[in-house]
């Protein structure tokens, strides 16, 4: 069904409406309206990695490990893998006269905010730091989500709409203030590509106001930009409870009728929490135009009309074997080995099960179900953790001894015990393994959204990069011993690994691979696969000369800004091959001639090595003599391919003209320079990069 056609449906069935009937509508939790034969509806669903809150569903890599993939194709077909189990749930659903929270078509994902900060909680949600990295992936998200049928399959959400990343318990309150140069060059443009490629259905507004106006009754962001000039046409939905924030917060109204006829004004459909209830106290008050609500209506029914809610859609049939089939879950384990980095390795990477004895696997979160799952998930019917992958992968061949070391934060696991009561357990397992897997960490109650569920006590951000103390002593612990071992970081942001990169043997970022994890794990652990995933996101040393928590002004912040050298830079990662770039080539053009189709670049990559592979080839772009340039060169295209061993292969990739611009002060994107370096390799240009990597990677200057 085209948009002209839904919205024309919808203003009809709104016309027939009373008023009490439509503003009951722009609730989440909207009513039945039993002699319109509209059924109630729960607007409120989660897909963020996988179906999420309503039991069984294939649970993926938490977002942030989906980042690290670098693979659009693998995100659109996760999103088209969501859809298909949110569809397959909802036929069933229905059929039982169950319309709960969770259980519906509209999927609030996926979460496009930019990781600015280090502490935030809920960057491990996010696609990395990057704004180039962020659009493509939430793109691709958005139309697996979204589908290509006569219908949409799900509706997506782009969120949290915009300049929004912490601190987490000063959300309700909070300003953030940005330059118009900061908030067009790092907090818009993926909101940008979801609205303008991906065309998604709705866009989520942030708790936080910006510049001081709240967003979810934004001048600039709502009316301005994204109705005018994004000419978005979906729905706009409040984050959960935020219009509340506006009288009891944020203070720019006085009472729940004012915050009422500012977000509707302004363009806020839909009431996420219960601020709604007072519609029709604001009406018959005067203060709120019955313009503004059937203006609402009309929108939220819209899209009710674009999944085909009134009508027989090619999905009514998608049958309850869909959900986390053999199909799904291999998806699942592909998603999970593209996510993991391999950050160091000594030499003692793959291991060989023939050559060893004794493993320890050891740590808090070697078998931990909650280290696999992030937040935001669904409910997996197996769980591998990383000890079961490794028991799974060497059977009876090798002996595993397991110890868990420590509490993941407190002090003690046995509440009468003295401090530290596993760590002579760890040093026991230590001695008598000729290696250890050392799986470290967080979990969702230790980073995540402030008052979500498991992290009710407190807000979510951590305070510093450190890990808790009590795995600082049983890091420390196993260093001591002098045995081999392997850190398996298990966490959605960056830690602190400096003495990790001093003593581990090998580090392996994990982030929080999904239910079965483990398995990949252990498939990268003993060369079954090669690792390949790149950070999306910087894994500084420390957070010393870091602005403010409170300061989102982007000095010092992610690589494109970066003042001082990190411990591992954004987009590296290496694998277990032998592979470089020996030529980079661009289509002869001149800088000031450039097309709106961008310009092609070719680059010839080689596997010099006797081991299959994935890489990523990432190309950087930085303008010549532009004072409106961002200090480092930015990402601006990239392209995962596989290698067998020996292959040599050429590249194509389109840089987009839009990588070609730079953001001035007034947030006006401007062709300017007297040229720009382009670069290509498995990284940045960075001289880290080449440090940790040894490779170079290929330049070419374009000018006229």
């Amino acid at each position: 069904m085209n948009r002209e056609s839904a919205v024309s449906r919808a203003t009809e069935l709104v016309e027939q409406m009373t008023v009490e009937e439509m503003a009951s509508q722009l609730r989440f939790d909207a009513p039945a309206i039993e002699r319109l034969g509209i059924p109630e509806y729960n607007w409120w669903n989660e897909g963020l990695h996988g179906v999420a809150r309503a039991g069984t569903a294939t649970m993926f890599p938490q977002a942030i490990g989906l980042g690290a993939s670098f693979d659009e194709e693998l995100l659109r077909e996760i999103g088209e893998v969501i859809a298909t189990e949110a569809r397959a749930k909802y036929n069933e659903a229905v059929k039982d006269g169950d319309r709960d929270i969770y259980k519906g078509l509209t999927i609030w994902s996926p979460n496009v905010n930019l990781f600015r900060d280090p502490r935030w909680g809920r960057g491990h949600e996010t696609y990395g730091e990057d704004p180039c990295l962020i659009s493509r992936l939430g793109v691709a998200f958005i139309k697996g989500l979204q589908g290509d049928g006569e219908y949409l399959k799900t509706a997506a959400c782009a969120k949290h709409f915009a300049v929004h990343s912490g601190p987490e318990n000063m959300r309700h309150s909070f300003d953030a203030r940005a330059s118009l140069k900061e908030m067009w060059e790092t907090y818009l443009p993926a909101f940008e590509a979801c609205v303008l490629e991906a065309e998604v259905e709705s866009v989520m507004g942030a708790y936080n106001r910006t510049n001081g106006e709240p967003c979810c009754a934004h001048s600039y962001l709502m009316e301005e930009v994204l109705r005018g000039k994004w000419n978005f046409k979906g729905h706009y939905v409040s984050d959960c409870w935020a219009i509340r924030d506006f009288h009891e917060n944020h203070n720019v109204t006085k009472r729940p009728e004012e915050s009422v006829k500012l977000a509707l004004e302004k363009g806020c459909d839909l009431n996420c929490g219960c601020t709604y209830q007072k519609i029709l106290s604001a009406y018959e008050e005067g203060i709120l135009p019955l313009e503004h609500m059937k203006r609402a209506a009309v929108r939220v029914f819209t899209t009710r009309f674009l999944l085909g809610m009134f009508d027989e859609t090619e999905y009514d049939s998608i049958p309850y074997e869909k959900v986390e089939c053999r199909e799904h879950l291999e998806l699942a384990s592909r998603a999970a080995k593209e996510s993991i980095v391999l950050l160091k390795n000594d030499g003692i990477l793959p291991l060989d099960k023939e050559k060893i004895k004794t493993i320890g696997v050891i740590g808090p979160n070697a078998d931990s179900r909650a280290a696999l799952i992030g937040n935001y998930h669904g409910t997996s019917s197996r769980y591998i953790t990383v000890l079961e992958g490794i028991q799974d992968y060497v059977g009876e061949d090798v002996r595993i001894l397991y110890s868990k070391g420590s509490h993941l934060h407190l002090d003690r696991e046995e509440a009468l015990a003295r401090p530290d009561d596993r760590l002579s357990e760890a040093k026991a397992v230590a001695r008598h393994s000729d290696l250890v897997v050392l799986c470290l960490g967080l979990d969702e109650t230790l980073e995540g959204e402030e008052g979500d569920a498991g992290n009710s006590y407190a807000s979510g951000d951590k305070s510093d990069l450190k890990l808790p103390q009590s795995q600082i002593r049983l890091l420390e612990t196993i260093a001591e011993t002098g045995v081999p071992f392997i850190v398996c970081m298990m966490a959605g942001s960056a830690m602190d690994l400096n003495f990790a990169d001093e003593r581990a043997s090998a580090i392996l970022q994990v982030w929080y691979p999904g239910a079965r994890g483990g398995k990949d794990v252990a498939d990268i652990l003993f060369g079954r696969v090669s690792p390949s995933g790149k950070l999306p996101i910087t894994l500084y040393r420390d957070l010393e000369g870091m602005p403010a928590f409170t300061d989102y002004s982007m000095k010092g912040r992610t690589y494109r800004f970066l003042e001082k050298e990190p411990l591992y830079p954004f987009g590296y990662g290496l694998t277990y091959a032998d592979v470089d770039i020996t030529k980079l080539e661009a289509e002869d053009v001149k800088y000031h001639a450039l097309g709106e189709d961008g310009l092609r670049v070719k680059a010839e990559v080689v596997n010099r090595s006797g081991i299959a592979t994935q890489e990523v080839v990432q190309v950087y772009v930085h303008i010549k003599d532009s004072i409106n340039e961002v200090p480092h060169p930015r990402l601006a295209a990239f392209q995962r391919i596989a290698l067998e061993p020996g292959a040599k292969r050429t590249v194509e990739i389109v840089i987009p003209k839009m990588a070609f611009e730079v953001v001035n002060e007034d947030g006006e994107r401007c062709f300017e320079g007297t040229g720009a370096d382009i670069y290509a390799g498995f990284g940045q240009p960075d001289q880290r990069t080449m440090e940790l990597t040894g490779k170079e990677g290929k330049k070419w200057l374009l000018v006229d």
